[in-house]
């Protein structure tokens, strides 16, 4: 087991088992096959071909497109085909700066295959010439990947609120790190990936921060999601990155994504350039 593997295992996928999601003609996402059965009765909604997955062209403004989309979803939900209901609104869009084409209930994005999007930050303390990292614990009883290891925070991307305002909430909603300490993140650049998962695809992108936390300060779970944290010397992340599955999958790309930026991966590195260049795809 390698860097390599978890790059892989986060890139797995076949999209032949999917067909494309269209709005207004353009793709935003992929349906499974299966999923795209389920959309058939509502065909004043969802227009499915053998070619295509498409939302009727005569829901043609932001809001009738969400209302629409909510209701099918709603109903798909009573019957047990969307688990996981967040009551959480997520943007459909075509790129990340563009207008949303609609919004949608968090927990059916990957059963549409749409892009996602979410922001992780790596907190991390100088050690004389050495470096640790928080790592999280998910709870037990978390919705999604309970008990994995996780980056010290972590959190989708909702509609209508900035990254940076986001972080800081998910800093103090997670951590307990107050806004003036998590006003210190520096976004560092993305990863991105294209991930078959039991409810569909991900192919998604995580925006990453690093944080510099001070020896004496000590994250407290706050909201649940988490169960502990843990200050580990960066050689025992790697290990775990490199060896096992312990940590969530996306977690693992924003990790290695330090150890590049920080030269504790370096180009002699067996596969050094496919890991690289495997962080964005």
């Amino acid at each position: 087991m390698s860097f390599l593997d978890r790059i892989t295992e986060c890139n797995s996928h076949d999209l032949s088992g999917f067909l494309p999601l269209l709005v207004g003609g353009e793709r935003v996402g992929w349906v499974r096959l299966d999923f795209a059965e389920r959309l058939k009765p509502f065909g004043d909604v969802f227009e499915v071909t053998e070619q295509a997955v498409a939302l009727s062209p005569a829901l043609e403004s932001f809001e009738a497109r969400s209302a629409a989309v909510g209701r099918v979803l709603e109903e798909l939900r009573a019957h047990g085909a969307v688990a996981g209901w967040r009551d959480e609104p997520y943007p459909v869009t075509t790129d990340f700066t563009a207008p949303p084409l609609l919004r949608m209930e968090r927990a059916a994005i990957p059963r549409m295959g749409i892009r996602a999007y979410g922001i992780h930050m790596n907190g991390f303390v100088l050690d004389g010439a050495g470096i640790k990292m928080w790592i999280a614990r998910r709870a037990r009883d978390k919705q999604t990947y309970p008990g994995m290891l996780d980056n010290m925070v972590a959190g989708g991307q909702p509609i209508g609120i900035s990254l940076r305002d986001n972080l800081i909430k998910e800093c103090r909603e997670e951590a307990g790190i107050p806004p003036e300490i998590a006003a210190r993140a520096v976004p560092v650049g993305c990863i991105s990936y294209l991930a078959q998962v039991p409810e569909g695809l991900k192919p998604d992108v995580q925006f990453c921060y690093d944080l510099e936390l001070p020896p004496s300060f000590t994250p407290e779970p706050v909201d649940g999601e988490i169960e502990s944290f843990h200050l580990w010397p960066i050689e025992q992340v790697m290990e775990v990155v490199a060896k096992t599955t312990e940590f969530k999958f996306n977690c693992n790309l924003v990790i290695i994504d330090f150890l590049v930026r920080r030269g504790l991966i370096q180009p002699d590195e067996p596969d050094y350039v496919e890991i690289v260049q495997g962080l964005r795809r």
